[in-house]
């Protein structure tokens, strides 16, 4: 048996961060990864994917060439395969980068290979066994496909599968009106595909707020995404080379004929072959791992950081596991989930951004609030760059003065997001801003009057 100071399965975006500050402390490091070092963000999440949102961006603004005052001969080409191997380089480039890393540190070795808990501090690799007496468990998730009629006599994509497609579906059906979905959706169809989005709720993206969900829905719709929701009935049969969709109950209902079916439902944790039983490692129903604010199992001297740990479904809120786990660990700090604020994006065109409460949740915590919105037709830099769908808004406690949430529908409001969540985070009343002088012309110089034009709700005073 080979002992170390830790081990470290799966090296994802906690992974391999946490294993340079316990080798910059002198421990000893195993890391283990079954697949590929980098974990989704890197090899099929947020670098490929936005990769393909780029080439589907550079193209879309290609074909409004006449808005900005240019054209070409010829009609516009698109080279699947060119657009392809370039989401492929940026998953070798950040790979390579992720292992040329860990092969650099003195103390960690990288082991390939299928880990299984034997025991609370024994883990098996490929039939050898490792112990040490701090594990930390960052194996991520994957694509859900749930059971659905007819969905195992048919091919069925998951996102691992069409970031690696390399020719253009005829007609796309996506299965989940969500965040991975809708990504996809408009990317393949500025890409030239035909596009349908089902989804069983009455809205896309539901748990956002209806003005949000039905602002994306005009945008999609507007560039010729089809978008069915309500769907209760989705099941699935051969037809010829296409695969028949299902949406309705109803008998005469008409069902979509794709060429290739994308399944974007949700994901679930890697979590139900890692013999966590074996170790006492409590999950829940769902199979996430149970965890507490600082990010420790049921069994001590074991941590699960990233998506396995249900805390989280974002490449940030993996690293800032790894942060918080090493700063308890090595620095003597107390630092606990809970002090995270929950921010994310939609990286359709333009991006939603969001950060803090939605208004409905805001509502429910029967404070008195205050609200502000803007059109982003009002916004300088949007109408300078020709991108002036969506708006801003902002939801704030009117008693505190403190910002509760936002969500930026824009151009540029990925970036300009931060300027609210620093705001919240440094927890600073909204008057903070009234004498700041922000930069012209940029999309974040509407956020102070924003904040400044905060209003009752109606029926409050």
């Amino acid at each position: 048996m080979r002992s170390y100071d830790a081990i470290i399965i799966g090296a994802g975006q906690a992974g391999p961060a946490l294993a340079g500050r316990l080798n910059d402390a002198g421990l000893s490091v195993a890391i283990i990864e079954r697949h590929h070092v980098g974990g989704t963000c890197v090899n099929t999440g947020c670098r490929p994917t936005k990769g393909l949102v780029a080439s589907a961006y550079a193209i879309h603004t290609a074909r409004r060439g006449g808005d900005y005052g240019f054209s070409f001969a010829g009609s516009l080409e698109v080279d699947m395969k060119a657009v392809a191997a370039r989401a492929n380089r940026i998953i070798r480039d950040g790979r390579t980068g992720n292992e040329s890393w860990l092969f650099g540190m003195t103390n960690v070795e990288l082991i390939r290979g299928h880990a299984r808990f034997e025991e609370v501090n024994v883990v098996a690799v490929e039939g050898e066994r490792l112990t040490a007496p701090r594990i930390f468990i960052n194996v991520g998730g994957r694509a859900m496909v749930p059971e659905m009629p007819g969905a195992d006599q048919v091919p069925i994509l998951t996102n691992t599968d069409i970031v690696a497609l390399n020719t253009l579906p005829r007609h796309l059906v996506v299965i989940g009106g969500s965040y991975i979905g809708l990504e996809f959706a408009q990317m393949y169809r500025r890409f030239g595909a035909e596009v349908t989005v089902v989804e069983r709720m009455d809205r896309i993206i539901a748990r956002e707020d209806p003005d949000v969900s039905d602002a994306v829905r005009q945008i999609l719709e507007a560039e010729g995404v089809r978008v069915r929701t309500g769907a209760d009935c989705i099941g699935f049969a051969p037809s010829g080379e296409d695969v028949e969709v299902r949406v309705d109950c109803a008998e005469d209902a008409q069902p979509i004929f794709a060429s290739h079916v994308l399944m974007a439902v949700g994901r679930r944790p890697n979590t139900d072959d890692l013999g966590l039983e074996a170790a006492g490692v409590a999950v829940d129903a769902r199979g996430y791992i149970i965890v507490d604010d600082r990010l420790e199992t049921s069994v001590p001297g074991i941590w699960a950081l990233g998506d396995c740990n249900g805390r989280g479904a974002f490449t940030h809120t993996a690293y800032n596991d790894f942060e918080i786990v090493a700063a308890n660990l090595l620095d003597d700090e107390d630092r606990h989930v809970s002090q995270r604020l929950p921010g994310y994006a939609l990286y359709i065109d333009p991006p939603l951004a969001r950060v803090g409460m939605t208004d409905a949740e805001a509502v429910k915590t029967g404070r008195r609030l205050l609200h502000s919105k803007r059109p982003m037709s009002r916004v300088g830099r949007a109408v300078e760059k020709g991108e002036t769908q969506g708006f801003m808004k902002v939801v704030a406690d009117a008693d505190t003065r403190r910002i509760l949430g936002a969500a930026i529908l824009g151009t540029s409001g990925d970036e300009a997001i931060h300027g609210i969540l620093d705001m919240m985070n440094a927890d600073q009343p909204i008057e903070t801003l009234r004498w700041s002088v922000p930069i012209h012309p940029t999309v974040s110089e509407l956020i102070p009057t924003l904040l400044l034009d905060l209003q009752p709700s109606k029926g409050e005073t």
